[in-house]
């Protein structure tokens, strides 16, 4: 059973959070969550996830990277015509999306065991990290001290 929550009341007092909004009101309920797939963070702009993909070559899965969205889908191909008697293997095709904050960029991947590791790493420019700003005197000149350059890009 969804709830439906109005969200109104919040954009009257917010600007520019549409999209966080939108992903909360098409968030997926009870999704299938197969394959299992851990998400980690290892310090404040790295992330790594982690997805067991046993059964799967590098062959048979696909990672993209579109804005705010990570896509991970894979497909066995069939070698040969066997007859199974019992198949426990669930090696079924399947699409994992991941929803990206801004500024967030895929790193590699890797398979190693039967587990896809994907990096991600925030990457804020320059201009979109916080400065602080002089306030100025009542003449219009900063006061003396008061300047604080932004920090230059090596």
């Amino acid at each position: 059973m969804r709830t439906a929550f109005d969200f109104s009341p919040l954009y009257r007092s917010s600007i520019g959070f549409d999209r966080i909004f939108n992903l909360l009101e098409n968030a997926p309920q009870a999704a299938d969550s197969w394959p299992p797939y851990d998400i980690e963070r290892s310090d404040e702009n790295s992330y790594r996830v982690r997805i067991a993909v046993a059964g799967f070559s590098e062959g048979d899965l696909d990672v993209s990277h579109e804005p705010n969205l990570l896509i991970v889908s894979g497909e066995r191909k069939e070698q040969d015509k066997v007859e199974y008697l019992h198949r426990g293997l669930p090696v079924r095709p399947f699409t994992q999306r991941f929803e990206l904050a801004d500024h967030m960029t895929v790193t590699g991947a890797s398979l190693n065991n039967g587990l896809l590791t994907i990096d991600l790493v925030r990457e804020v420019p320059e201009e979109m990290k916080p400065r602080r700003i002089t306030i100025a005197g009542e003449d219009g000149a900063p006061k003396a001290g008061q300047v604080e350059k932004p920090k230059q890009a090596a």
